[in-house]
């Protein structure tokens, strides 16, 4: 968790970026930084909770997957103490269910990582009203969705509604849990 941010930036170009991984979370930090906002960080939920006691951040950067918490429940928090906040949700792995499920508890896009300054900042702008209705003319994604796909996305689902937890997420798939293991390993879930 990080001290109060520096005075001179404007208090709505205060980010809070929820991230467990230090190397991209500073990356991510002196990136916005950059950019003219002021920023905090926290690793865990219980280290965010801490720092909305004292500050009301305009923008968010929040990890899905943070060590064994779900970044959801950060989502929420940062949804319930300010509504108006713009909450970006990243993962490393992009499932629909979980990209439905953070807008319902207050995040105004989804990302998947990598992700960069430029692609937060544009959700943000997106979110604010900068391309407001969204954009009619994105190109529609005319190929069926592979086997593969929609297997890992039948997996993340289930392991965010079992808290990740392997053993039961397996026993809902009708899944041995040594091959679930080595299909997360394939693929990391952050």
């Amino acid at each position: 968790m990080d001290a109060e941010p520096p005075n001179e930036q404007p208090p709505d170009r205060l980010l809070v970026i929820v991230e467990d991984d230090e190397a991209f979370a500073r990356t991510l930090r002196r990136s916005f930084e950059r950019r003219g906002y002021s920023v905090l960080t926290a690793a865990e939920p219980e280290a965010l909770g801490v720092l909305l006691r004292d500050h009301s951040p305009h923008y968010a950067v929040v990890d899905l997957k943070l060590g064994q918490a779900s970044g959801l429940v950060c989502v929420q928090a940062l949804h319930a103490h300010d509504p108006a906040m713009l909450i970006v949700v990243l993962t490393g792995y992009a499932s629909i269910a979980t990209a439905v499920e953070a807008i319902k508890l207050g995040a105004c896009h989804y990302l998947a990582k990598p992700s960069n300054t430029d692609d937060i900042e544009a959700a943000f702008r997106k979110a604010q009203g900068d391309m407001a209705g969204g954009d009619v003319a994105a190109p529609l994604d005319t190929r069926p969705t592979s086997i593969k796909t929609l297997e890992w996305e039948r997996i993340h689902q289930t392991l965010a509604e079992t808290g990740f937890n392997i053993s039961e997420t397996a026993r809902r798939l009708g899944m041995h849990r040594r091959t679930l293991a080595r299909k997360l390993e394939k693929r990391q879930v952050r």
